[in-house]
């Protein structure tokens, strides 16, 4: 049986967002998994999936320079350094530090309501600077 794959077909039930998962830790979390197609497809399937509402978000990721998935993580928002610390390492804990070890993997999201489209406080927005 020959099986056409189409690729701007998401894949299935490991491309859903987790209850409360925000945009960037999901927009994260595939571009780990499968990769960044060079444009909105994490980012639009969690919009059409999460908050279909938010008919501006394309719009407003690219004003903040997140023209495909892989910028979002890049140019419009900043993983928080410090929490992320304090989730992962712990004075008591033999834990290591997640600065030191790239290849960990990312802590779990810390939530948002149901059709926002901010981020959970593991990110902070960067700010970018207009002429």
């Amino acid at each position: 049986m020959l099986r056409l794959v189409v690729e701007d077909h998401p894949p299935g039930p490991p491309a859903l967002a987790r209850p409360g998962e925000c945009l960037v830790c999901f927009v994260e979390r595939m571009v780990i998994e499968h990769g960044c197609g060079n444009h909105l497809q994490w980012a639009s399937l969690w919009r059409d999936r999460a908050a279909p509402r938010a008919t501006a978000l394309e719009r407003r990721l690219g004003a903040k320079g997140g023209y495909c998935d892989c910028e979002i993580l890049m140019n419009a928002f900043v993983r928080r350094v410090d929490l992320e610390r304090e989730v992962w390492h712990d004075d008591e804990c033999d834990e290591p530090d997640p600065a030191d070890n790239p290849e960990m993997p990312p802590p779990p999201c810390l939530g948002v309501r149901r059709g926002s489209t901010q981020p959970c406080a593991h990110w902070a927005a960067r700010y970018r600077w207009r002429r």
